[in-house]
């Protein structure tokens, strides 16, 4: 997707967002630094992104797009810094074989896994019913190398909901954050909740821990 289709993409889904969230929106992308090739990594680093953004950004610069948020954004980051990098080798023996239960966040994605029952219900416990395997979930299946998990595929389907959180562990971030919230809150409304985790992504990596 060129830069122009994924922005006027990303613009017609800004349009349907509510008034206060297009503030927080607003709030999070001005803030943040531009996505481009004069970017080093480490300010790459200091701050939060989408892995859609990612994906695209590697596109961008032509390198590979495979493999979890965090490998795509050192991936990223070596690149903009011009340093050589160190490809993960796949999990050994894991091309050819299907995961058959039971699932959790960290169960690694067999190279060739395919859009299975046991898959299905696992992404049924935790979205709910709605759960479907579109376009994007298949597509996301089909290119998976043996170095994402299953937290990286909820983390991918959330982000191609359109709900634009989730995160890194680095890609536990945002379940931490929540985790966090709900004990300081434990009768706070999701809303709330949202409103606050904007504010936090908004903010550089170095200022997070006053968040």
């Amino acid at each position: 997707m060129s830069l122009l289709v994924y922005g006027r993409s990303l613009l017609s889904v800004i349009k349907l967002l509510p008034v206060p969230w297009l503030r927080l929106f607003s709030m999070t992308e001005k803030n943040r630094p531009l996505l481009t090739s004069q970017l080093t990594g480490a300010e790459l680093l200091n701050w939060y992104w989408l892995k859609l953004e990612l994906l695209n950004f590697a596109k961008q610069l032509g390198i590979r797009a495979s493999g979890s948020k965090e490998l795509l954004t050192q991936r990223i980051a070596a690149y903009l810094d011009g340093v050589p990098f160190t490809e993960p080798r796949a999990t050994k023996g894991m091309k050819g074989t299907q995961l058959i239960g039971p699932l959790t966040f960290t169960t690694v994605i067999p190279s060739g896994q395919r859009c299975s029952q046991v898959v299905r219900a696992w992404f049924i416990e935790q979205v709910g019913a709605t759960f479907r395997f579109d376009a994007a979930m298949r597509a996301f299946f089909s290119e998976t190398d043996g170095t994402q998990t299953m937290n990286d595929a909820l983390d991918y389907y959330r982000e191609t909901r359109d709900r634009g959180s989730k995160p890194i562990d680095p890609q536990f971030e945002y379940n931490r954050f929540t985790r966090s919230w709900y004990q300081a809150n434990p009768t706070g409304r999701r809303e709330d909740l949202f409103h606050d985790w904007q504010e936090y992504r908004s903010l550089p990596l170095d200022q997070r821990g006053r968040a």
